[in-house]
Parts: structure tokens; C-alpha cells; sequence
């Protein structure tokens, strides 16, 4: 095997080589982090570009040319692009930020059955935990999560809306988990009417 290293980008002598070939008018270095952008502009301007030609530019700069002058003249809307499947770009800040909470403290999913006559509950709660910790290794913690929606939603037959259950359990064991492992995971609390 050859002792040739590639990496991909040119070196400043390659860089060299080419400018003084082409011999460009105007110059605009378009790969590479910003200090690499304006390293090569700099590098244009040791090989004879005009400094006045050589642009460094950011996302959504216009740049306009013609035979006498260049110019940056404003700015078009830009940024980020997400591709989600089949669609481009409709991926919105909330969805983002679900997809960040649950990359790093997981999800519980706390299922709770109530007595649509009563409004109490029936049987003990259900918790699902994916990403959030062992189920195994956690499960005093865990246990003590279902005694706290237990306790909770021990309310003597009093009309309690669901939707002020849902709210009451999921503040509930967002704080306990919280206090446990110093972690949020997302808490999605499943009222089912029996």
C-alpha cells in the first residue's frame, strides 16, 4: 500500500497552486468551520486577489458580481433545515425539544386506571420507563412512584376533574424523579376510565 495520506482537504501549498492557476477576479471560500474560510480568503489575498474581492460570507449573504465590482448587498432568511421522514423543514422548536429531553433523560409513562362512575382508582398504577433507568435496578424507586399516585388520587370519592389528576400526577412525579436522580424525564400520565 501507497504511503499517501488523504483527508479530504487541500493543503495551503495545493490551495497555492490552484490560485495561481486559475487566477480569479473575486474569490469566495466556501468549505471548511469560518477560520478555515478566512485563512483561504487571506491566502487569496497573498496570491494576488484583490482584498476588496475576496469574501468571507455567512449563511443567507448575497453576493452580487458583475465586471467591475462585488459586493455583499443584504441577507435572505436562512438556517437550519430539518429533513423528519417525508417532510422538510416542519419540524417545529416543540418537537425538537421533546426529541432532546428524551435523547437524554428518557420517557415514564404512568398508567393509571379510574372508576368512571367513582372518579377512584382501581388497582395499582402502572409505570413504563424507557431511557429514564432500569426498570430492574430501580425498582424501589419506581414502587415508591405508584405509592405516591396511589396516595395522591386517594380522594374519598371527590369529583376530581381528569384533567387536574393528570396535571396533579404528572408535577408529582416530575418532582419525585427530580429529587431521586437529579434527572427529567418526560412524565406522560395515562388516565384510562374503566
Amino acid at each position: 500500500m501507497a504511503k499517501v495520506h488523504v483527508h479530504g482537504h487541500a493543503s495551503q501549498e495545493e490551495l497555492k497552486l490552484v490560485l495561481n492557476l486559475v487566477k480569479p477576479k473575486y474569490f469566495v471560500p466556501v468549505h471548511g468551520e469560518y477560520r478555515h474560510l478566512t485563512m483561504h480568503a487571506e491566502l487569496a489575498r497573498t496570491m494576488g486577489v484583490a482584498p476588496e474581492n475576496a469574501f468571507v460570507m455567512e449563511d443567507g449573504d448575497i453576493l452580487e458580481l458583475n465586471t467591475k465590482s462585488g459586493r455583499i448587498t443584504g441577507k435572505v432568511p436562512s438556517g437550519n433545515v430539518y429533513v423528519d421522514g417525508l417532510s422538510v423543514g416542519d419540524v417545529g422548536g416543540v418537537v425538537l425539544r421533546n426529541r432532546r429531553m428524551l435523547s437524554q433523560d428518557g420517557i415514564v409513562v404512568a398508567i393509571v386506571a379510574i372508576n368512571k362512575q367513582t372518579g377512584m382508582l382501581v388497582g395499582r398504577p402502572d409505570i413504563v420507563s424507557r431511557g429514564f433507568v432500569d426498570p430492574d435496578e430501580s425498582k424501589a424507586m419506581l414502587d415508591a412512584s405508584r405509592d405516591l399516585i396511589i396516595k395522591l388520587l386517594d380522594h374519598d370519592g371527590k369529583d376530581i376533574p381528569e384533567g387536574a389528576m393528570y396535571n396533579d400526577v404528572k408535577e408529582t412525579l416530575n418532582k419525585f424523579y427530580y429529587e431521586q436522580t437529579k434527572r427529567r424525564p418526560m412524565v406522560i400520565p395515562v388516565m384510562v376510565k374503566v
